[in-house]
């Protein structure tokens, strides 16, 4: 029985690792349950699961999940403090960050710290910190397994292949709801179109960055941390069907894919029962339903998100933490009709040019970067 904390646990990818959890009640337990603001999912799951502890980091939410939970004897914490020390609890065996967005950085360093395995769905972990975060895992001996559909992609075809050298990895992209579009075009989109994604379910965030290729671009710097690679050994082909989740390309020439209709419950399981493969009921690929896989390369002078994204992997130091800040302020206001889609790119580029460099930072600079940055970006906003 393999006792899980889920941080984050009322949005896309916690609910549906809590149907997985459903699914095998003998491989898992529900120790710990995080949200951020939904205290109502936050209550049912509490009481569908029975976690030892919960966390609404919302504080104002704090007295309503209290006194619902108080007669289960589930103990109930409130702020970002907590969220950072409840991944501590020595009951813990694996954390599964998928939280969104910078605020995953400091929980899943307090868990590694604790000797925690982390099944990781949040790509800003990395992309912030990478070096800091796979330091830190390699010192206190910890895995950390992707949930990302791309990097689970790359890491079961690298199973048994460790001793091989990869040549390139070649991560997949939807494409997006604004594939084959052009600059002109993209002037006048809404949220309400950009939030159409055509394969897969996700939060708001997740998926305007997708539609900005943004999102590929801070999977391409996660994945340089997690498998050890140069700028050069990743590349990024646009698959309209997301059918091949991703591709590993080794010295011999050989190419490994890994293959299934996008469905993110098969990550999350792989990741929480690694070594295992789980019998699961999902949906099954048939190939007869797909005669054809397109493959084609990224439009990065249209989408530019994925070219700031490869600068910013290629300068390294703090670079990739300001692509991410600006990036996280860019996608709310244009959430929020205070900017139009192809202004997004436009923040991003001015705080990266405008932001000081930290070539080696530590964990104040990562702070102090996110914080500075997100300020220059509001004033381009502005």
């Amino acid at each position: 029985m393999r006792k899980i904390a889920i941080l984050g646990s009322t949005g896309s990818i916690g609910t549906q690792a809590l149907e997985v959890v459903k699914a095998h009640p003998d491989q898992f337990n529900v120790e710990v349950l995080t949200a951020q603001n939904n205290a109502e999912l936050l209550i049912a799951q509490a009481k569908s699961f029975r976690p030892n502890a919960v966390v609404i980091v919302n504080e104002e939410l704090y007295p309503q999940v209290q006194h619902a939970l108080d007669p289960l004897d589930i103990k109930v914490y409130t702020g970002d403090k907590a969220l950072a020390s409840v991944v501590q609890m020595d009951s813990i065996d694996l954390v599964l960050t998928a939280l969104v967005g910078y605020a995953g950085l400091l929980p899943t360093i307090k868990a590694i710290e604790a000797g925690k395995h982390i099944a990781l769905a949040n790509k800003e972990t990395l992309v912030v910190a990478g070096a800091l975060v796979t330091g830190l895992a390699k010192e206190k001996g910890v895995n950390i397994y992707p949930v990302d559909s791309e990097h689970s992609a790359i890491f079961q075809c690298l199973i048994g292949e460790f001793h091989n050298p990869i040549e390139k990895i070649i991560l997949t992209a939807s494409g997006g709801p604004f594939r084959g579009k052009k600059r002109e075009e993209l002037l006048s989109v809404t949220k309400v179109n950009a939030l159409k994604h055509p394969n897969w379910d996700m939060g708001a965030k997740v998926t305007i960055d997708s539609a900005s290729l943004m999102n590929k671009g801070l999977e391409v710097i996660e994945a340089k941390w997690l498998f050890a690679l140069r700028p050069e050994q990743v590349e990024v082909v646009v698959h309209p069907q997301s059918i091949v989740h991703s591709m590993v390309q080794f010295e011999d020439g050989s190419i490994k894919a890994q293959m299934g209709l996008p469905d993110m419950r098969l990550p999350i399981q792989f990741a929480m029962s690694y070594p295992d493969r789980l019998r699961s009921d999902f949906p099954r690929f048939d190939f007869m339903s797909y005669p054809s896989l397109n493959f084609e390369q990224p439009d990065t002078a249209t989408f530019r998100n994925l070219s700031l994204a490869f600068a910013a992997l290629r300068q390294g130091g703090n670079m990739p933490c300001v692509l991410n800040a600006a990036n996280e302020i860019a996608v709310a206001a244009f959430l929020k009709d205070k900017i139009g889609f192809l202004e997004m790119s436009e923040v991003v580029e001015t705080c990266m040019k405008k932001m000081s460099f930290v070539d080696r930072p530590d964990y104040e600079d990562y702070v102090n970067t996110d914080k500075e940055t997100r300020i220059k970006a509001l004033e381009s906003i502005k």
